[in-house]
């Protein structure tokens, strides 16, 4: 199956290296590019793509605001991989909390590329936990979320903390010697009491209402 790709970023030299690293993938294409956010929504609409990369730092509407509009105004939205310069952005965190699946470094590998895109379109998280606890070291504590992880249970808090350091759940089926599918069915409980969309997003909850500390090891 050939994977949909979107590219949007405000620098057409950046736009066209990475379509010229992922056509010459044989299992992805790049069905479309923008320069900016406010173009996102209508292009994902006319060319439905699988993964949008979207860079965090743009003029207008910036990755954040535009992912929040793709995954509130599209019906089957696409996985954003936001891609940015540096790993301690605050536009990243932020992008992470607005649903987007993972982010990758601009100066990545094109092998690195085409694994990320691979790895989100499978439905998996870009998990990069040392980059987003420094992200959530270096940043205020938060104000207006609200706080629930009161509502986990003991083991589903177990669960997100082992989410929180990158561990896919067949990893955390064997650390906790439970099966797949109870994993599975802690993680569906965990995303519903946060309101997490995604992995990304759930391990953002967890350290701004403090079930991972981030000054602390998680393992």
């Amino acid at each position: 199956m050939t994977l949909r790709v979107l590219i949007v970023d405000d620098e057409p030299l950046l736009r066209a290296g990475l379509r010229s690293l992922l056509d010459n993938q044989p299992d992805l294409t790049v069905v479309g590019e923008a320069g900016d956010g406010g173009e996102v929504v209508d292009l994902v609409r006319r060319t439905r793509p699988d993964v949008v990369l979207m860079d965090v730092r743009m003029p207008g509407v910036d990755g954040i605001e535009a992912t929040r509009r793709v995954l509130a105004g599209i019906a089957d939205p696409p996985k954003v991989l936001v891609i940015t310069t540096f790993d301690n952005d605050d536009y990243v965190y932020d992008a992470l909390l607005a649903g987007a699946s993972g982010f990758l470094l601009k100066r990545a590998r094109k092998e690195e590329f085409a694994h990320a895109i691979r790895t989100i379109a499978a439905g998996e998280t870009l998990l990069f936990p040392d980059a987003i606890r420094r992200m959530v070291t270096a940043r205020p504590a938060p104000s207006g979320l609200a706080p629930r992880p009161s509502s986990l249970t003991k083991r589903e808090t177990e669960v997100l903390r082992l989410i929180a350091t990158g561990m896919s759940n067949v990893d955390i089926a064997a650390e906790l010697v439970i099966s797949l599918e109870t994993v599975k069915t802690h993680v569906g409980n965990i995303f519903g009491k946060l309101g997490a969309a995604n992995r990304s997003q759930a391990v953002v909850f967890a350290y701004e209402t403090g079930v991972v500390a981030p000054g602390h090891s998680l393992r």
